[in-house]
């Protein structure tokens, strides 16, 4: 009787943290920042939750990406690269004379599609793990970056680029918040209402059972790096239209934010388990430590401890409850 209400008790505490976990980290970094801010008034305010928003959308764009990547057990550690070099592509087309609207479809949405599905295809054909590929990878569309670029920033985009994703609804919201909260609206209904959806997870989830069940898992492979250069080649987008060029050196390290995002967000290293809506406040995690360490008077290298220290966190705490679930 004692051992079954201890298996209870453990199920419901794997449970819970699964679907409570990240919005608690969350809370507690609210509250954390709120008690310690150098200027508590300005903290809370309406113009810096927007701010903290702001600031977090690529970062949310880029790990839900990563998201798909961990979800087959895997990971993808060339989103950085392939987020800069998508924005270098857009720029360089509209600086052609290319209209805004197509010069972004084909640089960011489909060279970003290209470029993942160049990831999935050599995971396929090799049958090296993906974070060997991707590592590879990585430095691969870095260098072409700095072929392409001639290493010097592309600016003197239109007007109307940046003036699109900066654009402000209602006078308040900014238009790449918009882009990233439709974007995980998307991938929600993709993982939760679809067969697609259904086979990544089956297929995270225990490998050889879904191919024995007939999943096609090289395909599904294929799928999920294309969804991964896509978020990608988006938040490339996003970026290049905020700071108003693309930068060679642009999103270096950005493979951290988007593991971040992912992991503290609850997607488990071992695959087949996270939700998309709990990346998307990972994502903010990620933004109100910046934000909030930043209204604390934190040195910006601190930043990166404390990301860090999250990053460990998580994983552990992911292991610890796959153990009890045992």
């Amino acid at each position: 009787m004692e051992s079954t209400d201890n298996l209870k008790q453990k199920k419901s505490f794997s449970q819970i943290w699964e679907r409570f976990g990240t919005l608690a980290i969350l809370i507690l970094l609210v509250i954390f920042i709120a008690l310690f801010s150098a200027d508590k008034s300005k903290f809370l305010t309406t113009s810096n939750i927007i701010n903290i928003l702001y600031q977090s959308s690529d970062k949310i764009i880029i790990g839900l990406g990563e998201f798909f990547a961990i979800l087959i057990a895997g990971i993808d550690l060339s989103v950085g690269s392939i987020l800069a070099l998508t924005g270098i592509l857009a720029g360089k087309l509209m600086n052609a004379g290319m209209p805004v609207m197509l010069a972004v479809f084909l640089g960011c949405i489909v060279g970003g599609a290209v470029m993942g599905a160049i990831n999935g295809l050599l995971v396929n054909f090799t049958g090296v793990h993906p974070f060997i590929i991707t590592l590879g990878t990585n430095w691969i569309f870095r260098g072409l970056i700095m072929i392409i670029s001639d290493a010097r920033a592309v600016s003197g985009f239109p007007p109307e680029f940046k003036a699109i994703i900066n654009y402000r609804i209602f006078g308040q919201i900014p238009m790449a918040i918009i882009i990233a909260l439709l974007l995980a609206l998307i991938l929600w209904f993709v993982t939760t209402r679809t067969k697609l959806g259904r086979n990544i997870y089956a297929f995270g989830g225990n490998r050889e059972a879904a191919w024995f069940s007939g999943i096609n898992i090289k395909f599904y492979t294929l799928i999920v790096f294309i969804i991964s250069g896509v978020c990608a080649g988006i938040a490339g987008m996003v970026i290049t239209a905020k700071t108003g060029a693309a930068e060679p050196l642009a999103a270096s390290g950005y493979e951290t934010f988007a593991i971040a995002a992912a992991i503290i967000g609850g997607t488990s290293f071992f695959g087949g388990k996270g939700r998309v809506w709990n990346v998307v406040i990972g994502g903010l995690v990620i933004g109100l430590i910046n934000n909030g360490l930043n209204m604390m008077r934190v040195d910006t290298f601190y930043q990166q401890v404390v990301m860090g220290a999250l990053i460990i966190s998580a994983v552990s705490l992911d292991t610890f409850v796959m153990r009890q679930k045992k």
